[in-house]
């Protein structure tokens, strides 16, 4: 088996890794994403070691540049990735060298690698927070647009995918609006511990030099450096933080999408996907497929699944760093990815959807949806304690039920043959309209209460 030889390692290990270390080795074929980061982290450490006159400002510079011009490289495509210089960094480096000569040499002095992957890592992975808030923002912002164009709309409520009360179109937009906007907290909180800088921490010990490390946590964007150097190159709790935000995130998703799928069937029609959300039949000229919603359904288990790797290559990891931690950007980078398309996805279908008015106020009004109306009228207005006017509302379905009509349709005498004191201005209660304008309790389904909330939301996104 051949040898390959790299050059970076120097010293006893000039011989380099076979053909099948290498492979196991190398993280370039993944880990290029950290570009951006990487040229970053290393601008913002030669800047700081001319400050400090550890390296001088002509050798900053010529660092400065020829790091600019490699990620220009990157970016247009032109640059020569090599599984001999196993990751983001070496290619970087002897690429730096190639470009500026002697000068490359130096960025290296007061940091490790340890600390280099630690703080591109990070980066990227606030990189990621900001973008899935973003993207949470303006899914928020369709949910709301939906909201207020049905606040009024009446649908049936459900309690184990059974009819339970009637509820407005626009509350049940709100539930999501309130359930993302959760989300968007946890990636906000999870970005705020995030934003310390490990760089500076070098192998695990920090550094003899007289470095500053605050200077290069400002100039990076963080609150300040992390405090301890074992913790800061071995710490993978941002990136955890991130995926646990993210499968937090899918499950709602994929809640929604699941309501997608069966608000869209034949069955229910309570909703209408555009033709860009929906796929038809190889076979079945009638059928429009929900594909992604069910897509989205789906790819949320690789989050899942993303989440519980993290969390097992590094259960059992002494301090400080091990090469077990290669292993945490693959999961991160898959789960981000599904994150991101599964969120605009969703954005386009609710910003494309059209509610389908009448069929989910006929919905509402089926199922005797509203007995718990009639019940707390009997409680209200004749005095009966619940659990009698329980009995009662019962009893009335039961009839309505074997007459094959809904709880409206009975009349007055066949109510007062239940329980006579039922008065004529029960069916005030009775129709869904009505039902949904009596839940008046803050946060309840009433399209005043529903409109308030909207203009609230409105006014945070804003």
């Amino acid at each position: 088996m051949t040898k390959t030889s790299n050059q970076m390692w120097g010293g006893r290990f000039a011989a380099g890794p076979d053909a099948i270390m290498e492979a196991i080795n190398a993280s370039i074929g993944f880990d290029r994403r950290l570009a951006a980061q990487d040229i970053a982290g290393s601008r913002a450490h030669a800047a700081m070691l001319a400050a400090q006159g550890i390296i001088t400002d002509k050798d900053a510079e010529a660092i400065g540049k020829g790091l600019l011009t490699i990620l220009s490289e990157i970016e247009a495509g032109k640059f020569e990735f090599s599984t001999a210089l196993e990751d983001i960094h070496m290619n970087v480096e002897a690429r730096l060298k190639e470009v500026i000569g002697e000068p490359a040499g130096r960025l290296h002095t007061a940091r490790s690698r340890n600390d280099q992957v630690a703080v591109d890592f990070r980066l990227w992975v606030r990189d990621q927070a900001d973008a899935a808030m973003a993207g949470l923002r303006a899914l928020m912002a369709a949910l709301l647009a939906q909201a207020e164009a049905g606040a009024d709309w009446v649908m049936p409520g459900f309690t184990h995918l059974q009819t339970a009360q009637p509820v407005t179109w626009g509350h049940h937009m709100l539930a999501y609006v309130e359930m993302f906007s959760r989300d968007l907290g946890r990636f906000g909180d999870a970005r705020a511990r995030m934003n310390f800088s490990p760089l500076g921490a070098a192998a695990l010990a920090g550094t003899s030099f007289p470095i500053d490390r605050h200077a290069t946590a400002r100039a990076l964007g963080f609150d300040g450096p992390m405090a301890n150097s074992l913790d800061a190159v071995s710490d993978r709790d941002f990136a955890l933080e991130f995926l646990a935000a993210a499968s937090i995130c899918a499950m709602h998703l994929s809640r929604f999408a699941e309501e997608l799928v069966i608000w869209s069937s034949a069955q229910f029609r309570f909703v209408r996907m555009s033709d860009k959300w929906s796929t038809g039949s190889s076979i079945m000229p009638q059928k429009r497929n929900p594909d992604a919603a069910e897509l989205i359904r789906a790819k949320i288990g690789r989050i899942f699944g993303a989440n519980v790797a993290l969390m097992m290559v590094m259960k059992g990891l002494p301090l400080t760093y091990s090469k077990d931690m290669q292993e945490d950007k693959e999961q991160v980078f898959d789960a981000a990815d599904n994150l991101m398309l599964a969120l605009a996805a969703m954005t386009g279908m609710v910003g494309d959807m059209t509610a389908n008015r009448d069929a989910l106020r006929a919905a509402a009004a089926s199922g005797f949806s509203t007995a718990t109306d009639l019940a707390d009228w009997l409680v209200r207005e004749l005095g009966l304690p619940f659990r009698e006017a329980h009995h009662v509302t019962g009893a009335l379905v039961a009839r309505a039920e074997a007459k094959g009509c809904d709880l409206p349709e009975l009349s007055l005498d066949e109510m007062r043959a239940v329980h006579q004191a039922i008065r004529q201005d029960v069916f005030e209660v009775l129709g869904v309209e009505n039902s949904v304008a009596s839940r008046m309790s803050y946060g309840g389904t009433a399209p005043a209460r529903v409109r308030e909330q909207i203009a609230r939301w409105r006014e945070v996104l804003a």
